[in-house]
């Protein structure tokens, strides 16, 4: 007790201690960045692979399984769930909860694998994977900005691109993805009877341009007047200059032939995978997420204010900036709650504490209590936490223990005081009776928390901070009752006592207290049997109630986010232009269902869907994004929302299928019921499916059940016919990528415009056929002068290719989900 004499006598060193944690815990408090939840790394890798043109079974083999192989080779993998679609690859690894060090070097290597695995099987078509670590601050946009138009033109296109490398230099953003944004081409759109008239086949004017556009660095010239560079200049971004190209047909006797003469050159730009559209006006919608442990609130202020000033730019253009969906609302709102239910916490700390010991000695704790949250933010702030709920809501918990162990130490000294001990020696005296217990039941309290910390997977991350917080709040609690508070009251010494007529009335009235107390726990202990019967009966009734389904099941319930998705599925065959005009008529339609003022914004998406876990990707897809205002007094909520619409906005003419989704905070998390049919076989894996689906639609409360098993287009799968292609005098391998070029096309250059890529396609002009067959009757001319088509050179068969192919742990599945009504379990 020497040490700790020496301690409460060093009053400077204690009150200087006191105001330095105070002002630390005050300077953490205010540099903490402010978000909704804690900050979380999922342990989540996304591998984004696109392969333009291809197939869903062609994205299978020569993309998704090359790189699965890849991934096969890396360790502590918990899991692979991969999806191939029409021109995308997409994987996602889940590990296993592994230390941090340990998980960045899986994420090096996993890196280093499909890097290596790309360069040496994916097709050159191919683009490079785009490996994405998914944390909670990139898992979901904290802003979403949507720029509109007139029309759809180059002048949003480009003032998109200054717009959103505008938004990717502001401090915090990590990135911004742009929906309906279009990459600009030099388009070299070719007739292919022209071409065959003079000569020439589209691996000509492909494999010329080819030669012909590029900058040439040729070297250094000595000269008697120094030294020169020569370089030779064939690109450009004018398409007139372009079109004067001369092309050189095989056969020697025939005149060269102006580019002009067989194709159309102009400025374009690339297919849109995307469109969007908002109040019938063309746009494109930039999803922006942030990077880890910024500050939300600061970041959507600098978006506001960025797009203040460039609306008055703006202003005049046609153009317009919106921000359609503001995250920091909730989760302004969310620590505004947290922090006044801790302010009401420690008021109500304090006035208890008055009402029993006194106005100094409540004071001396409710600083104490200070002291003890003050020390928790320093320690939050020290090992990178952010202020989020979950840590306001664990100083709402720990806020009625911090006292604990004050009042306790407190009033065993004011007992001493009382009876005339000196301040000094009546708190150590206190100590020496309550310390150890006090020591006990805080160490308790801690170990029963500490469960908390242990659970794994990403709910256990999620819970980690909450019982982080209070075990660091209680153990900071602990200096704080050991040393500050005996320190203080030593100082105050007599003076901490009231002698006031106040005073006299709270004895009274404590006395009062600890008489009914005493009277009640004597009946009690008189019938121990009778009580405990009592005591086991509510026990038994709890229990029974639990397992009759009178208490609702629902882990980590978070409030739904105010802003929900209607999507909207169309046939496999459905063009993207197709899906943009049903997703506005569904959009008409929720726009009419909403009140005025509940609304902040309407958007129409095509190509692209959001779901709980993943983005989806295809023309076929469609969804409309409704964000809501704040709630306010007499406004709906979010599910009386949806289901006063949801008939009238499933009744949408059309050939689409409608469903709901509404997101909430805390975790990801997939529908309630989730059920994944395995087979090698597809027509086993139909069968099971469609059986799962009738289970699953039987089961009371059980709504909006699909399935991810899509159905593809139809598909013209062709062959080259290799006989036929000699006789022809015709290479084989060239014959594929001459339907190619009679097609999507090729790229086969590209140049630096004004800090902007250009890519330079060649193509077939752009034409709507009655058949598919149509398409063999192109012409193409022979190196022999003849002129024969593509059918003759190509065996053609018709089918169905797959929309959608999906594996878990390397296999292919299927699976199935259903959401569940309101108040079942």
């Amino acid at each position: 007790m020497r040490f700790v004499r020496t301690l409460i006598t060093n009053h400077p060193l204690a009150n200087i201690a006191f105001v330095v944690v105070i002002l630390m815990g005050l300077i953490a408090y205010s540099r903490m960045p402010r978000e909704q939840d804690p900050e979380i790394n999922f342990n989540w890798i996304n591998i984004a692979t696109v392969l333009p043109g291809a197939s869903a079974e062609d994205v299978e083999k020569r993309v998704t399984n090359p790189l699965e192989d890849a991934v096969r080779k890396v360790q502590d993998a918990k899991f692979v769930i991969s999806s191939s679609r029409e021109g995308l690859s997409n994987i996602l690894v889940r590990f296993r909860d592994i230390p941090l060090r340990v998980f960045d070097k899986r994420v090096n290597d996993l890196r280093r694998e499909i890097q290596n695995q790309a360069n040496a099987e994916l097709p050159v078509e191919a683009e490079d994977p785009e490996v994405l670590e998914i944390t909670s601050s990139n898992g979901f946009p904290t802003a979403m900005v949507m720029l509109t138009g007139l029309a759809d033109d180059e002048h949003l296109r480009s003032a998109t691109r200054l717009i959103k490398e505008d938004l990717e230099q502001i401090l915090g953003v990590d990135a911004v993805l742009a929906l309906g944004f279009q990459d600009p081409e030099l388009l070299v759109e070719f007739d292919p009877p022209a071409l065959a008239a003079r000569g020439l086949t589209a691996l000509d004017l492909a494999e010329g341009l080819r030669l012909w556009f590029r900058d040439v660095f040729a070297g250094k010239l000595q000269t008697d007047h120094g030294e020169w560079l020569v370089r030779v200049s064939g690109t450009t971004a004018d398409p007139e200059l372009l079109a004067s190209f001369y092309l050189q047909p095989p056969s020697a006797t025939t005149t060269h032939v102006p580019l002009d003469a067989v194709a159309q050159v102009r400025r374009g730009r690339d297919d849109p995978l995307h469109l969007a559209a908002m109040n019938g006006q063309p746009g494109v919608m930039m999803s922006i997420t942030k990077i880890g442990y910024t500050n939300t609130l600061e970041l959507v202020g600098r978006i506001r204010d960025y797009i203040d000033r460039k609306n008055a730019v703006l202003a005049g253009s046609g153009l317009k900036l919106t921000l359609t969906d503001d995250q920091t609302i909730p989760t302004r709102q969310a620590l505004s709650v947290m922090q006044n239910n801790a302010a009401i916490g420690l008021l109500l700390v304090l006035g208890v504490c008055w009402l029993f010991l006194g106005s100094r000695i409540a004071a001396l704790v409710a600083l104490g209590v200070v002291f003890s949250v003050a020390g928790a933010f320093v320690i939050l702030d020290a090992v990178g936490s952010t202020l989020n709920v979950s840590v306001l809501l664990g100083i709402v918990i720990v806020l009625g223990m911090l006292v604990d162990d004050a009042v306790v130490i407190v009033e065993a000294t004011y007992f001493r005081m009382e009876r005339g001990m000196a301040a000094l020696d009546a708190a150590l005296d206190a100590l020496r009776e309550v310390g150890l217990p006090v020591s006990a039941a805080v160490s308790t309290t801690i170990a029963a928390f500490l469960p908390l910390m242990l659970l794994t997977g990403i709910i256990g991350k999620f819970m980690f901070v909450i019982p982080f917080v209070v075990t660091v709040g209680l153990a900071v609690s602990l200096i704080e009752a050991f040393w500050m508070l005996p320190a203080h009251v030593s100082a105050l010494g007599r003076r901490a006592i009231s002698h006031s007529k106040t005073q006299k009335l709270r004895e009274r009235g404590t006395h009062w207290v600890r008489l009914k107390y005493t009277r009640m726990l004597t009946r009690v202990m008189r019938y121990p049997v009778r009580y405990l019967g009592l005591a086991l009966a509510l026990f038994i009734g709890a229990g029974a109630a639990v397992g009759a389904g009178w208490v609702k099941f629902q882990f980590f319930a978070f409030d739904p986010i105010r802003l929900y998705y209607v999507n909207v599925n169309m046939p496999a065959d459905a063009p993207l232009e197709e899906t943009l005009r049903q997703a506005q008529a569904v959009e008409a339609r929720v726009r009419s269902e909403l009140r005025t003022g509940e609304a902040r914004s309407v958007i129409s998406l095509a190509g692209v869907q959001f779901t709980e876990t993943e983005v989806l990707y295809g023309d076929q897809y469609g969804q409309i994004a409704v964000s809501l205002n704040p709630a306010q007094p007499g406004m709906r909520e979010l599910d009386a929302i949806i289901e006063d619409m949801r008939e009238t906005v499933t009744g949408t003419p059309g050939r689409a299928t409608i469903s709901f989704l509404k997101l909430s905070g805390g975790p990801p998390t997939a529908k309630p019921i989730s059920v994944k049919v395995r087979a090698d076989d597809r027509q086993e894996l139909r069968a099971a499916a469609d059986a799962v689906k009738t289970i699953v639609s039987r089961i009371p409360g059980a709504r909006d059940v699909v399935d991810n098993d899509i159905t593809g287009r139809a598909e013209l799968s062709l062959k080259v016919d290799v006989n036929a292609t000699r006789n022809a005098g015709l290479d084989p391998g060239l014959v594929a990528q001459l339907v190619r070029l009679h097609l999507d096309g090729e790229v086969v250059a590209d140049l630096r415009d004004q800090g902007e890529k250009v890519e330079l396609r060649v193509r077939a002009a752009p034409r709507t056929v009655v058949r598919v067959e149509e398409l063999l009757d192109d012409p193409i001319a022979l190196p022999s002068g003849g002129i024969t088509n593509l059918g003759a050179l190509l065996i053609a068969e018709e089918g169905e290719s797959l929309g959608l192919i999906r594996h878990w742990n390397l296999r292919r599945v299927g699976k199935g989900g259903s959401t569940i009504k309101k108040k079942k379990n």
